[in-house]
């Protein structure tokens, strides 16, 4: 997940310096944020069962829901790519990760099999970390103004 968010920005970081040519970064970052939306957005539908029992039972519609939020992973991968929705994307996303955040911690605490998940409570050293990456990234790139943003 990392190497997809972060692979465009940094073939374009090389490209840069080997060219000597300003790239724009920012952009180039929230393109790997698209990828990496389209990536786990399109795990909705291939994994839909097994992303539905991730959800605690008393949750109507499961499957039903994890189509949706697919749909809106694949609504936030585009609006990464369009300069003028980036900042409002980069909040949704934002949000979005951090609700859903406790369904990881659900599916980790009942070694649920989809991911790293049966592994139990240990995954979520593992997932934690990597949220906050990630949400780390989408405010770098996409919440933070650009007149603060300097490369």
């Amino acid at each position: 997940m990392l190497a997809l968010m972060s692979g465009p920005y940094a073939v374009a970081r090389m490209l840069s310096v080997v060219l000597h040519r300003e790239i724009d970064l920012r952009r180039t970052a929230c393109i790997g944020l698209t990828v990496l939306f389209v990536f786990t957005g399109i795990g909705h539908f291939i994994m839909t069962a097994s992303m539905a029992a991730m959800l605690p039972p008393w949750v109507p519609l499961r499957e039903i829901q994890v189509y949706l939020t697919g749909f809106l992973e694949f609504a936030i991968a585009a609006g990464f790519l369009m300069k003028k929705t980036r900042y409002i994307t980069g909040w949704i996303s934002a949000v979005m990760l951090i609700l859903f955040f406790p369904v990881n911690i659900y599916a980790a605490i009942n070694h649920i099999p989809m991911g790293g998940h049966a592994w139990g409570p240990i995954y979520l050293l593992i997932r934690a970390p990597l949220q906050l990456i990630i949400l780390l990234w989408i405010y770098w790139f996409s919440i933070r103004q650009p007149d603060s943003f300097d490369t």
